[in-house]
């Protein structure tokens, strides 16, 4: 194994624990690669191949709380799907750098909406399910999540937070159940994108290899690990990683 291949597995390892539980984890296998020499756009077309298996070690260990998250499902996967595809298509055909100023400060936005979010949700009814949502929040919803999966498609750091704050806000309470769907829409979104980075040309495919390997492990992991820990303690941990992210993508 190469010193580079060595060099990925602890971050790539982290990186799948952090998507499993809050999501975030590109911000550790994305600046690794570019460490390793990796150019920006390369090494993000790789991280997000690369993740991608990790993301279904994520939702499968978050199966049990996938049972009751269907019809929540059936409203964002659509939207899931088409702007993975458009985000993807967008990376390869745009520059980064305007979009990138903008992250740090959407990811902090999320960010706040997450961890005020159950506060705020007492003040609005929760609906029972998906097909409580009046025409107006559906409609917000989906779009919402349409411009999520855009974002996931072209860098994916944070989608996570975005997701997680989105379904805080729509009146659900259970974090578990939240990372399921969260995780299940973000097997969707980098699954579309990854296959379109792979017909590219502009993956480092040994690289992707190794990412794949730590990182499912470190995804699988992550759902146990959120269990033990609670729900409080798992919830202050997304507003941390929020932070911390943001303020890596403004000085990176």
């Amino acid at each position: 194994m190469s010193l580079d291949s060595l060099a990925l597995l602890p971050a790539a390892f982290l990186a799948g624990l952090i998507n499993s539980v809050a999501g975030g984890g590109t911000l550790v296998s994305f600046p690794a690669l570019v460490w390793i020499g990796r150019d920006p756009i390369v090494a993000n077309v790789t991280s997000t191949l690369g993740l991608w298996p990790a993301s279904l070690g994520a939702m499968a260990g978050f199966r049990r709380e996938l049972t009751e998250s269907r019809r929540w499902l059936r409203v964002l996967l659509p939207p899931s799907f088409a702007g993975g595809a458009v985000g993807a298509v967008l990376l390869l055909h745009t520059p980064s750098h305007t979009f990138a100023a903008i992250v740090p400060y959407l990811i902090l936005f999320a960010t706040a909406l997450f961890a005020a979010g159950e506060r705020i949700g007492r003040h609005f009814p929760a609906p029972p399910d998906a097909e409580g949502l009046r025409a107006g929040s559906w409609w917000a919803t989906v779009g919402f999540q349409f411009f999520v999966a855009v974002y996931g498609g072209y860098f994916g750091a944070g989608i996570g937070i975005l997701m997680l704050a989105a379904l805080s806000l729509l009146g659900l309470k259970d974090l578990h159940q939240m990372n399921g769907i969260k995780n299940t829409l973000a097997v969707l979104i980098n699954g579309i994108a990854a296959i379109y980075f792979s017909l590219s040309g502009r993956v480092v495919w040994s690289d992707a290899f190794v990412i794949a390997l730590a990182a499912s492990a470190g995804g699988y992991g992550g759902a146990g690990l959120a269990r033990t820990l609670g729900q409080v303690f798992v919830r202050r941990a997304v507003v941390g990683i929020g932070i911390a992210m943001a303020l890596s993508l403004m000085w990176r």
